[in-house]
């Protein structure tokens, strides 16, 4: 006889628009243990399982955490009140959670006063406790008990909804039949419930018991405010981005560059200020899949992609959206939680806008090596190839544009782009081996350029600070031979200066900002965004410790114009939940997007 033997969910906080999908153990009547489902239409040995999703409604109201939605509040800060904050914002679920969102919390405190008080005199820090018999004041949430419409959820038609009450002062209101469930606007504040049990096909009697499982309070799913493209060609605002885009024949095409944040770096000791069930990947994963396909970017190149994500989300799903997807891992895997993760960079394009030519994949590794035989001295090697061995890797496309940009003197003359996409390495005190890998891709993205006339794109993580050695190589072509970067070089392999130069005029796409011309609200409000000293963003990465520009678009100025970009964020915005991630935005990388247009081509 089937049987189930246990249901759990990978993540029990339901958020509303993520799909639920219930971890299903079944024995079969061979013995043999398996998750399949066994759907009415295909019955094994004349028995198959049956799913139920209720809605839980109470008629006792609560208040939730400001911090952890998911749970119950037990904590209010007074201090809070007293300053006129949002009272939601003063609600916590435990001591812990407080001491924790302390530091965020505070500032919320310091502005609240001083926007009202310009001697910033210091408030008291009260707090007062709470239980579920003083209630009084306190916001919950609330439900029509009295009725519920039919729905559609999962694969089952249309159905009259069904009640069932229990004690308690509780009602059941029967939303699914299907194995998946997605929690809607009418399940916010209530716990699911889900039930899964073994029928006889036949008889229809349920056999064996039913196996069942409890949610959190449905939480509704943070949006952020849409990003609106931005004309750097004057002031006006395009708007948000739509699927249609420009025509094919007018030679523009949009480029996403987008650091992701790897699952396997996503930790709550690095990001103790997220949520967890914000920082949990099945909630961040639909997150950055509705943001990247809502951008409707022509190319995107995403960094810290893990292999398994790549094979297993991104490339199916983009695929739907009409990507062809290329992928380059890392050569070293990270070891976590008894499992190996790798990530890498990828690199998807609509097909219906350009076809693939040709992939070249870059492993700094590889290049180590060869460096490390060629210049470094015996007694050096190892250390060097210690210093330099960090497993980078750089992931280039020659894509072929559907659309026609030549000029009258050359037609039929195919459009190609160079789009190059890296994750450089990350740690701040190898500032040589950062250097010597921008250098690297830079010269066998000059071979490129070489063989063909070809426009070109580097997009990625240099996680370099304008102003740094990578970033002036990247943008002046060249290095200053008195520059502080070129002290750290241990390994002689800056030496000389002058070689460290290439002939690509790269421009940084983002600088377009503080070039834009013309007053307004619009214009003043993105060249705020921007560090005039550098014309490049304040932040691309924004995190407790740290907030900065890491992130880069680079574009060849002799073939591409740019004409749009996607507008920056304010930190203050993004500060309101400490830093990111955050519910809102999943990585604590912003996405960068620019458009550009393909000059016209003359014959040479």
């Amino acid at each position: 006889m089937l049987s189930v033997l246990r249901v759990h969910l990978p993540s029990d906080i339901p958020i509303v628009g993520c799909e639920l999908t219930p971890y299903v153990l079944l024995q079969r009547p061979d013995t043999s243990l398996t998750t399949d489902d066994v759907p009415e239409f295909a019955p094994i040995d004349g028995f198959f399982l049956r799913y139920k999703w209720y809605r839980i409604q109470s008629d006792r109201k609560i208040t939730v955490c400001s911090v952890h939605p998911s749970e119950q509040a037990t904590l209010q800060c007074l201090g809070c009140v007293k300053a006129k904050i949002p009272v939601a914002k003063s609600y916590h679920c435990s001591p812990r959670c407080f001491i924790d969102a302390w530091q965020h919390h505070r500032a919320l405190h310091d502005r609240a006063i001083s926007a009202v008080n310009e001697n910033g005199t210091e408030e008291e820090e009260l707090f007062g406790r709470f239980g579920s018999s003083s209630s009084a004041g306190l916001s919950g949430s609330t439900s029509n008990l009295g009725q519920s419409p039919s729905l559609n959820n999962g694969s089952t038609p249309l159905y009259p909804a069904v009640i069932a009450e229990r004690s308690g002062g509780e009602t059941w209101f029967e939303v699914g039949r299907s194995k998946t469930y997605t929690p809607t606007a009418d399940d916010i504040g209530h716990v699911l419930k889900f039930e899964c049990v073994a029928v006889d096909s036949e008889t229809r009697i349920p056999v064996g018991p039913v196996n069942t499982l409890m949610t959190s309070r449905v939480i509704p799913a943070p949006s952020p405010i849409p990003r609106r493209l931005i004309s750097v060609n004057g002031v006006d605002v395009i708007g948000h981005l739509h699927s249609d885009g420009r025509t094919l024949s007018s030679g523009i095409f949009t480029v996403l560059s987008y650091n992701i944040l790897a699952d396997v770096y996503a930790t709550s000791e690095s990001y103790s200020y997220c949520p967890s069930w914000a920082l949990s990947w099945p909630y961040r994963r639909q997150n950055l899949l509705r943001e990247i396909v809502g951008y409707h970017a022509d190319i995107v190149c995403l960094q810290e992609v893990q292999s398994d994500h790549f094979d297993e989300f991104f490339a199916p799903e983009l695929d739907k959206h009409g990507y062809q997807a290329l992928y380059k891992k890392k050569t070293t895997e990270v070891y976590r939680e008894n499992a190996y993760a790798i990530d890498g960079c990828a690199t998807f394009f609509r097909r219906d806008k350009f076809s693939h030519v040709k992939k070249y994949e870059v492993e700094f590794n590889k290049a180590a090596q060869s460096l490390t035989e060629a210049a470094i001295p015996s007694a050096q090697k190892k250390n060097a190839l210690n210093r330099l061995v960090k497993d980078n890797v750089a992931l280039i496309a020659v894509l072929e544009a559907k659309f026609s940009n030549q000029g009258a003197d050359a037609p039929g003359k195919r459009q190609l782009l160079c789009v190059a996409n890296t994750h450089v390495n990350i740690q701040q005190d190898l500032k040589d081996v950062k250097l010597w890998q921008v250098h690297t891709l830079l010269k066998g993205l000059e071979k490129i350029a070489v063989s063909a006339d070809i426009p070109m794109l580097v997009c990625g993580d240099f996680s370099s600070i304008p102003g740094s050695a990578p970033h002036a190589l990247l943008a002046m072509g060249k290095v200053d031979p008195l520059h502080p970067d070129l002290l750290v070089d241990p390994l002689g392999i800056l030496r000389p200066p002058s070689k460290l130069i290439h002939q690509l005029p790269l421009i940084s796409a983002y600088s377009s900002f503080a070039r834009m011309s013309g007053a307004g609200t619009t214009a003043d409000q993105q060249r705020r965004r921007m560090d005039p000293t550098t014309n490049e963003p304040l932040f691309t990465n924004c995190t407790r410790d740290f907030i900065g520009t890491l992130d880069y678009i680079f574009y060849t100025a002799d073939s591409l114009t740019v004409e749009s970009l996607l507008e920056l964020l304010d930190e203050d915005s993004l500060r309101k939940d400490t830093a990111l991630p955050s519910p809102e935005w999943s990585s604590d990388h912003i996405a960068l997007l620019a458009e550009f247009r393909c000059k016209p081509r003359t014959v040479r």
